[in-house]
């Protein structure tokens, strides 16, 4: 399959910018539109055991998201075109000290985050295998503002940690960048030191996993295969 003539526009229903990030590393940045979600509130993870209800759980998030940012395409009074709309969803999964399986959040900054950031190292990451899982959908949408079709994927990778943290952690949260980070950390950035290994996709710790998502774009002919 060949990629359009005039190819069409990918719109991110992200607020993220680690997620349009990776988008332009796959796409003409000029095709990509920002469009996040207008509601903000999500499905929460409380009460999930198994992973695959962790799994359902983020694909239900992102199906919410999808459906917000088709509603805001469809009141768009802007001429009306095909788009292909992208979202996602990220969520970092470690295990307590009974083998039991829970969600990190983001830190958030109006709370005690440096600490709660000590909590979740101390607790779940330092020295410890985690888990990040994302879901993602594609979807083309016509003219008219119908869906043509969707594609869903998930992705999971496994994260080592070092056990020696203590000697990097206060330096770690003074830089600020656990904010806004679910698990409280950036792979990508200066919280690499304290990865020891990962295994899987690397965009996806980053917040997109670039394979699954370039596999669906081909797949729905928003990108050349």
């Amino acid at each position: 399959m060949t990629e359009p003539a005039t190819p069409l526009p990918i719109v991110i229903g992200s607020r993220s910018p680690r997620r349009l990030e990776l988008l332009q590393l796959i796409a003409d940045p000029a095709r990509l539109v920002v469009l996040p979600p207008r509601d903000a509130d999500e499905p929460g993870f409380n009460g999930l055991s198994e992973m695959s209800e962790f799994e359902a759980r983020c694909h239900e998030i992102v199906e919410l998201k999808r459906q917000d940012v088709i509603r805001q395409l469809a009141e768009d009074s802007a001429p009306a075109r095909a788009r292909v709309v992208v979202c996602a969803d990220t969520t970092v999964i470690v295990e307590d000290s009974v083998g039991a399986l829970l969600a990190l959040g983001q830190p958030q900054e109006t709370g005690d985050w440096q600490n709660e950031v000590r909590g979740w190292f101390g607790d779940y990451l330092a020295g410890r295998t985690h888990f990040v899982l994302s879901a993602v959908s594609v979807s083309l949408c016509s003219e008219t503002g119908s869906v043509s079709r969707t594609l869903k994927q998930s992705c999971l990778t496994s994260v080592t940690m070092r056990d020696d943290v203590d000697d990097w952690l206060d330096w770690y949260i003074s830089t600020g960048e656990p904010l806004g980070k679910a698990g409280g950390y950036a792979i990508q950035g200066a919280g690499s030191v304290f990865v020891t290994k990962f295994e899987g996709s690397y965009s996806n710790v980053v917040g997109l996993p670039i394979e699954n998502t370039v596999e669906m774009l081909r797949e729905i002919g928003a990108l050349p295969s």
